[in-house]
């Protein structure tokens, strides 16, 4: 079962220096999630991974708390933190604060895009094209999401789209492996940069909300066939 994987056996033994072990941790762990070598109720236990890392257990427990908090662990009764369920019903959820978070963020950004805020994302998906590892997918996709929203002038709301595209990353293997893909086309992403580029806000906004709408009708197609079962 799952939840017997040792992390030995996936997770490199490394000696980490101590004031940078929280971030290194998180790191390894977000990884092997993503990419699914630790899959859904594999037991992430705190002894085990201070072990592996040469620390004490309090780095490894705010990086637990890190990705408890990206929906990447949950922590259940008698096993403490398990990596979480691909997909959850709070991915619909997820989806639709996205389309309200960013459809404003793009709005306040776009007049003020300089040019090489539109290379840096022509960069990006150029990128996503021939990328295939899921967690470079998702730090890909992050990017040039900001880079589009990097000019809106409200910093909290750019700081809680972040927090929701590192959720994201959970949601990008279950598109992939649902959709027999080793990547996501990028169609939408270039004509959502095409739009920013061209400084038509509302058509970008558009395409933006159809690319969001569209990854959530496939979670919430996905869920109702679990449901029905």
């Amino acid at each position: 079962m799952a939840e017997k994987i040792k992390l030995s056996n996936v997770l490199v033994s490394e000696q980490v220096p101590a004031h940078l072990a929280r971030g290194v941790i998180e790191e390894r762990l977000r990884s092997a999630i993503l990419d699914g070598r630790l899959p859904p109720g594999t037991a992430v236990r705190q002894q085990e991974l201070a072990t592996l890392y040469g620390v004490s257990r309090m780095p490894v427990r705010e990086a637990l708390r890190q990705l408890e908090a990206q929906s990447l662990l949950t922590v259940e009764m008698h096993k403490g933190a398990v990596v979480a369920p691909l997909i959850g019903e709070d991915a619909v959820d997820t989806y639709e604060l996205r389309v309200l978070l960013e459809s404003e963020a793009l709005r306040q950004s776009i007049p003020l895009l300089e040019p090489e805020d539109i290379a840096s994302a022509r960069g990006y998906i150029e990128q996503l094209e021939n990328e295939t590892r899921h967690a470079e997918i998702g730090r890909l996709n992050r990017l040039l999401h900001m880079a589009l929203y990097s000019k809106a002038s409200n910093q909290k709301l750019l700081r809680l789209i972040e927090n929701e595209l590192n959720e994201e990353e959970r949601f990008l293997r279950f598109h992939l492996s649902s959709m027999g893909l080793g990547k996501l086309t990028q169609d939408d992403h270039n004509a959502l940069v095409d739009a920013a580029s061209d400084k038509q806000v509302e058509l970008a906004v558009s395409v933006l909300e159809q690319h969001l709408n569209h990854g959530a009708r496939v979670i919430r197609t996905y869920l109702d066939k679990q449901a029905a079962r």
